[in-house]
């Protein structure tokens, strides 16, 4: 495997990851930064090497794409934490740590002497971050990705008009990515803190607080005013029900039109688009959309109040679904975002990631794994140092990298 970038912004800081899908997403956001992460898994595997897809559909703990995702740029060593001498062997490497992240159940590791307590007066400087259920103060019932979301609330909000439908899971294990996201800038703003103070500190995550935190307004809206959200198709979930987003485009595709136009700037960039396309005769909300020029910019909570300012955002509205009649989604996508409206197509993950906004920032990430000879486009980046190059390697193999236990004795 390639070694890490010395430039890069995480470089010099060592994290052990305890294996869990839990906590996964976090060690790998910052191994792609350049932190050393060792990810300890137990002697037969993480049990995520075992999930489908598999790579080449062949079944192999090397092969799991999940497991490839996941722990891109990580090491790997293997360790029997209830045996004693791999146990020392942990508290050895734990000693040579800046930062340790694990989602094990309450009471597990203590009951190994592995534990923060265990360590916080022997490695003043080491900053443990835990991820469980409800808190390190709290219970771990048994739970997944779906029931964190559940129970946490965004399941509630997501799902379509139609509310004989049930709810619609949000997929890509969103309650475990929304605890890692919490977590990553936890652990970088003690990295910070270290630095004047000289000391490590405990950080805490909850699953559960971390779900119920993003549940958008839903949340806020009953503890201030007692009121629950209604599930939209492809809008935010709201007390009273808003106007309908989603159109289907010339081409077939679905297209979700977001916000349509307040302001007399928008206004006039789509009017002056319609003309471009000589397709005034045929819109029928053209002339109202000369009205907009009396409108600096229309409020959402004042469409009920004043009749001409809801006609005029209505005719906004009809006038980009009558654009979508006559353009393939991506040429209505591009002339919108180009005049300043917020709207997205309704992409699968192969059209994602060719769109060429995402090939232009160089965000398909082509990695090369030498055990296969081939390489493997992943998703990259979404930000960008302009000093601190980001980049990433290939997942480990089971204990690939256990000579740095030898290194240790």
């Amino acid at each position: 495997m390639t070694a890490t970038s010395p430039n890069a912004v995480l470089s010099g800081y060592r994290v052990i990851e305890l294996a869990s899908e839990r906590c996964a997403l976090a060690g790998k956001l910052m191994a792609d930064m350049g932190a050393e992460v060792i990810v300890v898994e137990p002697p037969e595997g993480c049990k995520t090497r075992s999930w489908e897809p598999f790579a080449d559909d062949v079944t192999d703990p090397e092969n799991s794409l999940h497991w490839w995702h996941y722990n891109t740029s990580k090491k790997s060593v293997a360790l029997n934490l209830g045996a004693e001498t791999d146990a020392q062997q942990f508290r050895s490497l734990i000693m040579t740590a800046d930062v340790v992240i694990e989602a094990e159940p309450p009471g597990r590791l203590e009951a190994l002497a592995l534990d923060w307590e265990q360590f916080r007066e022997i490695n003043s400087e080491l900053i443990w971050t835990s991820i469980t259920h409800h808190g390190r103060d709290g219970t771990d019932p048994p739970a997944t990705d779906l029931t964190l979301l559940a129970e946490g609330g965004p399941a509630w909000s997501c799902g379509y008009d139609d509310h004989e439908i049930p709810p619609v899971r949000g997929g890509g294990n969103q309650a475990f990515h929304t605890a890692c996201h919490y977590a990553v800038p936890s652990i970088l703003a003690a990295l910070m803190w270290r630095e004047d103070s000289g000391t490590g500190q405990l950080i805490d995550v909850s699953l559960l607080n971390s779900s119920n935190a993003t549940t958008e307004f839903a949340t806020l809206w009953w503890l201030n005013g007692e009121r629950q959200v209604e599930r939209q198709t492809g809008r935010h979930a709201l007390p009273t029900m808003t106007e309908w987003t989603q159109i289907q485009c010339a081409d077939g595709r679905w297209f979700n039109t977001g916000v349509p136009p307040r302001n007399k700037r928008e206004f006039q960039a789509l009017r002056s688009w319609i003309e471009e396309l000589d397709l005034t005769d045929e819109c029928s909300a053209y002339e109202i959309l000369k009205l907009g020029d009396q409108f600096e910019r229309i409020g959402l909570l004042e469409l009920d109040e004043d009749p001409l300012a809801g006609e005029v955002f209505q005719a906004g509205r009809d006038a980009i679904e009558f654009l979508g009649q006559h353009l393939k989604a991506y040429d209505l996508f591009v002339g919108l975002q180009q005049r300043g409206m917020a709207c997205g197509i309704v992409y699968s993950p192969d059209e994602m990631i060719e769109d060429p906004h995402f090939v232009e920032r160089g965000f398909p990430e082509e990695i090369f794994y030498e055990t296969r000879n081939t390489s493997h486009i992943h998703p990259g980046a979404p930000y960008r140092f302009s000093k601190t190059p980001w980049s990433t390697t290939r997942a480990p193999q089971l204990g690939e990298h256990q000579a740095l236990l030898e290194d240790l004795a």
